[in-house]
């Protein structure tokens, strides 16, 4: 039998935690302001269902990496608080996948956003 309460408290801690990566963390404050810039843009030039979930999944999948290496970041400084060259090793992994996803992006966003900016700009009739 499924206990709801249980559900409905793992949930409510997942929300605390995603209001906190948004409170305490300037890279996700980063994100969530260049998402919501993105966002308008997509409404600005009328991006059609696919268009949209392609942005929104690029969205996700930045915050959620930034949340997974928020998460790592932690972990190691409770584990080792001093200078340790594995830490290091492993912090700069976990903040590399955010770059790799966040490059991602940007590409994925110039192509659609890019492409919708320069039919609005020189191709209007």
């Amino acid at each position: 039998m499924i206990d709801f309460r249980k559900v409905l408290r793992s949930f409510r801690f997942a929300g605390e935690g995603i209001v906190d990566l948004f409170r305490f963390e300037n890279n996700a404050k980063v994100h969530l302001l260049v998402a919501i810039l993105v966002i308008s843009a997509g409404f600005w030039l009328n991006l059609n269902r696919v268009e949209w979930a392609i942005i929104l999944t690029q969205v996700g999948l930045i915050w959620a990496a930034e949340a997974f290496n928020t998460a790592i970041e932690k972990l190691c400084d409770f584990v080792s608080p001093g200078l340790h060259p594995q830490i290091k090793a492993i912090k700069d992994l976990s903040s590399g996948a955010v770059l790799i996803l966040t490059i991602i992006a940007v590409i994925v966003g110039l192509i659609i956003l890019g492409g919708h900016l320069l039919d609005r700009l020189f191709f209007t009739t």
